[in-house]
């Protein structure tokens, strides 16, 4: 195993911040029930067929719900006694009228509920989608005659800390299915971009598009009355606008049972019906709106920014720190409510309050997000006002959300509206070229068809040519910036199952760049570790007394310690570092390469080098360099590089760095050094080998990245040895070429097996080569072998004047 001394690149220490807290969650998740979305808009039976809409236009459903509360024995009753358990502390003794004359005692747990609240009650026989089974049954002594059921019990809502408190217009003793009739639930995806479909009215309006089909209903037009006065923008940055009116006379209490269910479907607990009003409202037309009790405010509103420091106390019961970057609703005295967030618990709306204030505003995205994200204040509201909200539905959900308040709550409306400051600019209208939408999607569509289309998602064609047509942007959907954006809008509608698949892929001239990666990750990693060595990534700068550091080595201005001063002109130093950290975990052996960048001085030219370290021992096969285990050495290195470097060859050169060095050339072209390093360089014991050579794309090392393939050899091959006595100045490389030239056409291959060399001043030397023939058709004969080797015997002593040893 071979231990990395660092690394290659070092990390970012720096990683950029998230400004959006919503980007945990990339898409938005929003329930909407069938019951009430089909009051805006025809739809299809099957709640599958409406997903499948959804889904191939882009707004994946996740999930589909059955809900409703058809259970059998379970009734509307209402409480009209109760009383301490005599045997338990947590326990009480209720009496309720279930509408069949007979009053009934029921043992219950919770505290949620006072006398005169109508609940629902399991009688016995009655199966809860639970799987529990109402009995008649002994509590501590007492006996109770059904249960009293939470939201939860029954399925209709998560809620399960008390009662399901209904509706006082619940009729005693009604099925409590006709309370909460049969629906079903769609778990819709939206992405950030479509902060337009975080309504029903929205969703509608897509459905529709999609569809073809018409809206039922639209938001009703402001009646009232504008005025700009009573209110005051000093944030107008972070609020554009903002909007207030006054609903006097109103009687707070349990909203009716249709609005209760409408929330609860979608998992928002009523409140009162003010609070009830206002979040319908929103979840309706997509628009927050907040009821402040009017009695307690104090003057005139100002939406300014917080002081440092200010502090809040919240609906939620707490009590938060602002500072300058947020956004508050404030009276002459203090603020009332953190803008787009939440409103205060001293201006909030209790079954006390007889006047309310309507709020209903326009606030920057991305000073909402800050707001949340800051304080950890998510809300239904901030969720919206950060994905942006349509500035043309703000009045509008205003005018609605008071209708409401007059029906429910009585409530008396003011007739005007009291505004200040004005709202965003409309989109930039968009031009689309009819040929460019063909050409991005693939297949022809007619302008005609492209024109209904973008017409049904709201947009309205303002001009247009032959060849093209400019289009008014809808208020609500300001993510349409571009052509192709309308273009995404006609695929979606269009049918993505309509345009035939195509290949688009096209052939790309090799770069630079892929001959770079080709050279070392095909060529070089795979052939050097097929070699048995081990690739290795070093940092690229360098300590003071590292062997690589000089006077000519590019130092850093402010290094971050003094093991990282410079930058590397040399792969070895991080090589050798290796080595003595193998060394002390106790290898035997060190057989490693690098590619990376070195940079030369003095200019800091950079250069893709590859790098090269052997050391240790090896166990290897007898033969004639070694009987038994060895010193790794330049024979060995040799050998790696034969793998890598096409047509090599080796020239002494004299180098200070080097004890024994040489220039390893390619063909006619020097591609590096190598050599054994002196012992004043590493502290290593024995020799230790190394090699850096340039690894460029264009170097001559590229040239042989292409694989060879050969067939399998077939038929057998015949060995004969020649061993011969020579004279020392007859090289190797001259026997080889003899034996070689001019070519036998039986012989495969030329391997020497054995040296040795006469002591004492000797000038001859014995040597031993095995000769390997083979045909590769056919199986060789052995008198056309000996002819063969013959021939070649006779050579030998012919050119050379070896004396042969029989």
């Amino acid at each position: 195993m071979v231990i990395p001394s660092g690394v290659e690149e070092s990390l970012d220490a720096i990683v950029e911040r998230c400004l959006d807290f919503a980007r945990h969650d990339i898409e938005a998740n929003m329930k909407f029930s069938v019951n009430w979305l089909r009051e805006f808009v025809d739809l299809p039976k099957n709640p599958e067929e409406i997903a499948e809409l959804l889904t191939r236009a882009g707004i994946e459903t996740k999930n589909i719900e059955t809900r409703g509360a058809k259970i059998d024995n379970v009734v509307v009753s209402q409480i009209t006694a109760s009383s301490r358990h005599p045997n338990a502390d947590r326990l009480t003794v209720c009496e309720v009228d279930d509408g069949s004359g007979t009053k009934r005692q029921i043992v219950c747990g919770a505290t949620n509920y006072k006398v005169g609240d109508k609940v629902p009650l399991a009688l016995p026989g009655a199966k809860l989608p639970n799987g529990t089974e109402i009995r008649k049954s002994k509590l501590r002594g007492v006996e109770s005659e059904g249960m009293l059921c939470s939201a939860i019990e029954l399925g209709v809502g998560q809620d399960a800390d008390g009662l399901l408190i209904l509706s006082p217009e619940a009729r005693i003793g009604a099925p409590i299915g006709d309370l909460f009739p049969a629906d079903t639930i769609l778990d819709v995806e939206i992405t950030p971009n479509r902060g337009d479909l975080l309504s029903y009215f929205g969703l509608a309006r897509e459905i529709a598009a999609l569809s073809g089909k018409k809206l039922k209903s639209m938001p009703r037009e402001v009646k009232a009355e504008i005025r700009r006065s009573g209110v005051t923008i000093d944030a107008t940055r972070e609020c554009p606008f903002f909007s207030a009116r006054s609903v006097d006379n109103v009687k707070v209490g349990p909203s009716p049972q249709w609005l209760r269910a409408k929330i609860e479907s979608v998992g928002i607990r009523s409140i009162n019906n003010i609070v009830d009003i206002s979040n319908f409202v929103m979840l309706e037309l997509g628009q927050p709106t907040h009821a402040f009790d009017a009695d307690k405010l104090r003057g005139s509103i100002n939406v300014r920014l917080a002081r440092d420091g200010e502090k809040f106390l919240a609906l939620d019961g707490k009590t938060y720190s602002l500072n300058h970057d947020n956004c508050v609703v404030a009276d002459q005295e203090r603020a009332i409510g953190i803008g787009g967030v939440m409103g205060g618990e001293e201006t909030g709306v209790t079954d006390s309050t007889k006047n309310i204030l309507l709020e209903a505003a326009y606030f920057l995205p991305a000073s909402i997000r800050r707001t949340a994200r800051n304080l950890s204040l998510p809300t239904d509201a901030s969720y919206r006002f950060e994905r942006g909200v349509d500035p043309e539905m703000i009045l509008r959900a205003s005018h609605r959300a008071t209708e409401l308040v007059r029906e429910i709550a009585g409530g008396t409306p003011a007739k005007e509206i009291h505004v200040a400051g004005k709202l965003p600019a409309d989109p930039a209208d968009v031009t689309l070229s009819y040929e460019k939408c063909d050409r991005v999607i693939g297949v022809a569509i007619k302008p005609k068809t492209v024109d209904e289309i973008l017409t049904h998602f709201g947009l309205k064609k303002t001009g247009s040519t032959s060849k093209a047509g400019i289009w008014k942007i809808p208020s609500y959907r300001r993510d349409l910036q571009r052509d192709v954006d309308l273009i995404e809008e006609v695929v979606r509608a269009y049918g993505i199952d309509k345009i035939p698949g195509t290949t688009r892929g096209r052939f790309m001239s090799m770069t630079k760049a892929d001959r770079s990666h080709d050279l070392e990750t095909l060529f070089l990693r795979e052939r050097l570790a097929g070699s048995g060595l081990s690739e290795v990534r070093t940092s690229k700068l360098i300590s003071r007394s590292a062997s690589a550091f000089t006077e000519d080595a590019i130092e850093l201005r402010n290094p971050l310690s003094e093991d990282h001063v410079a930058l590397r002109p040399s792969l070895i130093s991080g090589l050798l570092g290796v080595l003595e950290r193998n060394i002390r975990a106790g290898a035997e052996s060190v057989s490693v390469f690098e590619i990376g960048r070195a940079f030369i001085p003095p200019d800091g030219k950079e250069e893709r080098h590859l790098g090269i370290l052997l050391w240790g021992n090896v166990a290897s096969s007898p033969n004639w360099r070694s009987q038994t285990k060895r010193n790794l050495d330049l024979f060995d290195l040799k050998g790696v590089l034969e793998c890598v470097v096409p047509n090599l060859s080796f020239r002494p050169v004299t180098s200070p760095d080097f004890a024994l060095a040489v220039e390893v050339w390619s063909g006619d072209q020097p591609v590096g050094l190598g050599g054994q390093l002196p012992a004043s360089k590493s502290s290593a014991p024995g020799s230790v080998l190394v090699a850096e050579l340039r690894s460029t794309p264009d170097s001559p090392l590229a040239k042989s990245t292409a694989k060879k393939f050969r067939e399998l050899d077939r038929f057998p091959s015949v060995t004969r040895d020649i061993a011969m006595i020579v004279p020392d100045e007859i090289s190797h490389d001259k026997i080889l070429r003899t034996i070689q030239e001019p070519r036998e056409p039986l012989l495969e291959s030329v391997d020497l097996f054995d040296l040795f060399a006469e002591q004492g001043g000797a000038t001859r030397k014995s040597l031993a080569y095995r000769l390997t023939y083979r045909n590769r058709s056919r199986t060789l004969k052995s008198d056309e072998v000996n002819e063969g080797h013959a021939r070649i015997r006779e050579r030998l002593k012919r050119e050379l004047g070896v004396t042969l040893r029989e």
